[in-house]
């Protein structure tokens, strides 16, 4: 059974997309750099952001079997378009801050979880995507 969701233009290149199950609102416009206004998410920032909520989000859980809190965990990303034709994301780099220091087969396990999000196996080879995790504040790249 899939999800229902509801989008209605409201003109001026702005849309409403209403989740069906809860009701929750996302309002959308361009950006500048498109002819919008930049007063809201683009489409495309609704993908990047996407992306990190379930890297974040899978992570998380898979980090809950090992009964480690990553409350307060955070993801900062940057949503890079193509500056060719056509008009597309190519990529999106995501830098994770996680509060807990697994050991080092638990630290795989969650990473490898994380870089495989239904997300971003959705996105597959179309957009380069690049998770750097930093645990515990002490920047690593893995």
């Amino acid at each position: 059974m899939g999800v229902g969701v509801s989008v209605r233009y409201d003109g001026e290149r702005a849309c409403t997309a209403v989740h069906g199950p809860s009701g929750a609102q996302v309002r959308t416009v361009p950006p500048t750099d498109n002819g919008g206004d930049g007063s809201s998410f683009s489409p495309t920032d609704l993908v990047a952001a996407g992306l990190g909520t379930c890297v974040l989000t899978i992570l998380a859980m898979r980090a809950e079997q090992h009964g480690l809190d990553l409350t307060g965990a955070t993801v900062e990303l940057e949503k890079r378009m193509s500056s060719e034709p056509p008009r597309r994301i190519a990529q999106i780099p995501l830098v994770l801050k996680l509060p807990a220091e697994p050991d080092a087969a638990t630290r795989e396990e969650l990473e490898t979880a994380a870089r495989e999000c239904p997300v971003s196996l959705t996105l597959g080879d179309n957009v380069e995507v690049d998770v750097r995790f930093e645990w515990a504040a002490q920047p690593q790249t893995t």
